[in-house]
């Protein structure tokens, strides 16, 4: 096989052809302008000694074979090699091709098939790490190409299987290898590898796609071997890279221990024994976090509804490891997950600022990514101050509220994001805040109080089935110790209302909890006797509920009934969940 030297100069023709004593290529004979001369010896792989010494001076070029890719290049004037790297769209993973074609010619490099700015650029980084490696940059004419050619490529994670491509292709690193593995990671100046993000979905498709292993930088090694069934190589430079695929360097596959970390990082760092008083607001969220039931907290300012909020994904019903990979899976694809922590095992917790534009929220972005709804998937997205988001921004929440996931749809294609999150919103009962503060005065008009509880619409509000009013703590309960339950105490009784409803809900597609039942399974789950039926009758009438809240308020009751083990829905269950529906009364229109 010839060396990156011998391109510079002119030679004979040599055939390199297979043998069993030589199975990757010996010379056999060389060819000049008068006819064959046979070549006796036969020279190792790579051997330019050999070369220098048996080929005529006149002859002008040579032709080699290399045996892993099977190409015929003439004079070392066409030097071929094929990278699998791999790429991400939406939160799923594709592999692509590089192909690295270096040709003689005015020194260039190109990169085709449709980079964006960070892979157009890597060029430089490439160069110089390259060089900085110890390795002879080819002065010629090279070409980058990235297939499939009709994908927008983003990110700077091909910056190492240009460099293994380029280096490929003028015989430096062996293909064989290569073959197997798809190649991943962020070239620094001086030949370091830095981290990536989207390697678990990557690491996901190539254990898919049958291949080996995949060979990445240090820092994401523990994040890419939470997939069982590849090998997972993790390289801190450029030049640990080349030996490793050359079979100079030995590496042993990384692994984790899934369980532990699953264990590990399933822990929360606060409680709901932390908050002091607020005891029905606590049962009101039990009852939400049972149901799966959308939830608004409506108090005065400093009332701890934040405080509350914040503790919600702590009683959720205990994350299962299928969830905690696709939560990481986009937390990766974000670039929010933080090297020391390779699996997302805790409820997620959002709370995006109430100046936040409609693409923040839903995602988006040239090529989309996800947004907040997507980042809480399977946790808690909390919107404070509710009333003060933009309104475009608070219907766009309408769809993935009620179908679990969102849909972004760009000209040349669509991406669908999962959204199934549990939301959680505040606000204060008027602009001023303190419309139902027994010690301060609201300053506010009666339109005043309307036009600020309008801005919320009413199909968002018919999505919201708890409202909960948050009102000031007394200050015997601020001095006092905390005396409420730990939020492992609340969870146990959750977990046994979801497992209730999904053996309820055993036979329906994508319904797991009673949130999201439609109004046919309403008629069939939450049938209630004439005591009942009385009592709900009288709130409507009486306390001026809406129409919307006499579903919601069925739902909430089957909850309720699921928490305490009933098997039907008693009048003590009705009357509570009547209890939730503050924004339905008169009192706050």
């Amino acid at each position: 096989m010839c060396g990156p030297s011998l391109g510079r100069r002119r030679y004979g023709w040599v055939t390199v052809r297979e043998s069993p004593d030589h199975p990757r290529g010996h010379v056999c004979g060389t060819r000049a302008m008068g006819g064959i001369t046979p070549l006796m010896g036969r020279g190792d792989e790579g051997s330019s000694d050999f070369f220098l010494a048996s080929i005529p001076k006149k002859c002008y070029s040579y032709i080699c074979r290399f045996e892993e890719e099977r190409h015929v290049y003439s004079g070392c004037d066409v030097m071929l090699a094929r990278i699998f790297a791999s790429a991400v769209l939406g939160i799923d993973a594709y592999i692509v091709e590089v192909e690295a074609d270096i040709v003689r010619g005015l020194p260039s490099f190109s990169t085709v098939g449709l980079p964006d700015g960070a892979v157009k650029e890597s060029k430089e980084r490439v160069t110089a790490a390259i060089k900085n490696s110890g390795f002879q940059f080819p002065l010629k004419r090279i070409t980058i190409n990235l297939a499939p050619a009709d994908i927008r490529k983003e990110g700077a994670a091909f910056d190492l299987p240009i460099a293994v491509g380029i280096l490929a292709a003028v015989g430096h690193v062996s293909t064989k290898r290569l073959k197997g593995c798809v190649v991943l990671g962020e070239l620094s100046l001086d030949g370091g590898l830095r981290p990536v993000k989207g390697v678990l979905p990557v690491a996901v498709h190539v254990r898919d796609q049958g291949l080996e292993g995949i060979v990445l930088p240090q820092e994401n090694a523990r994040e890419a071997a939470i997939v069982d069934g590849i090998h997972v190589y993790p390289v801190q430079t450029l030049q640990e890279a080349v030996d490793f695929l050359n079979g100079e360097r030995p590496l042993e596959p990384f692994h984790v221990n899934v369980a532990e970390l699953f264990d590990v990082g399933s822990r929360y760092e606060v409680t709901f024994s932390d908050v002091k008083g607020q005891e029905h607001v606590k049962r009101a969220l039990e009852v939400a976090a049972a149901g799966g039931h959308n939830v608004v907290l409506i108090g005065p300012p400093g009332t701890g509804k934040t405080m509350l909020a914040r503790r919600v994904p702590t009683i959720l019903p205990d994350m299962t490891l299928e969830e905690a990979l696709e939560t990481t899976k986009i937390h990766s694809v974000a670039g929010l997950l933080e090297p020391e922590r390779a699996l997302v095992a805790t409820r997620p917790f959002r709370a995006p600022h109430h100046t936040i534009s409609d693409a923040g929220l839903i995602g988006g972005g040239h090529v989309p990514r996800p947004g907040e709804v997507s980042l809480a998937h399977y946790g808690v997205l909390f919107l404070d101050e509710l009333p003060e988001f933009k309104r475009n921004v608070l219907e766009v929440l309408r769809q993935p509220m009620e179908d679990n996931k969102v849909t972004i749809s760009r000209a040349a294609f669509s991406l669908t994001y999962p959204a199934s999150f549990l939301l959680i919103g505040a606000m204060n009962p008027c602009p001023c805040g303190y419309l139902t503060d027994p010690t301060s005065e609201c300053t506010c008009t009666p339109l005043q109080v309307q036009r600020y509880m309008s801005k919320i619409s009413g199909p968002l509000l018919d999505r919201i089935d708890i409202h909960i009013e948050v009102p000031p703590v007394h200050y015997k309960e601020l001095s006092g110790e905390p005396t409420g339950e730990s939020s492992e105490t609340i969870r146990e009784r959750i977990n046994r209302a979801r497992r209730i409803q999904l053996k309820r809900f055993s036979a329906r597609e994508h319904m797991f909890c009673n949130a999201h039942m439609e109004a046919r399974d309403i008629r069939t789950y939450c049938t209630i006797d004439d005591k009942g039926d009385d009592l709900l009758r009288l709130a409507i009438t009486r306390l001026g509920l809406s129409a919307r809240a006499y579903d919601r308020i069925l739902k909430v009751s089957r909850t309720i009934a699921d928490l305490e083990g009933a098997a039907d829905i008693l009048p003590e269950h009705i009357s509570e969940a009547i209890q939730y529906r503050s924004l339905d009364r008169n009192l706050w229109m």
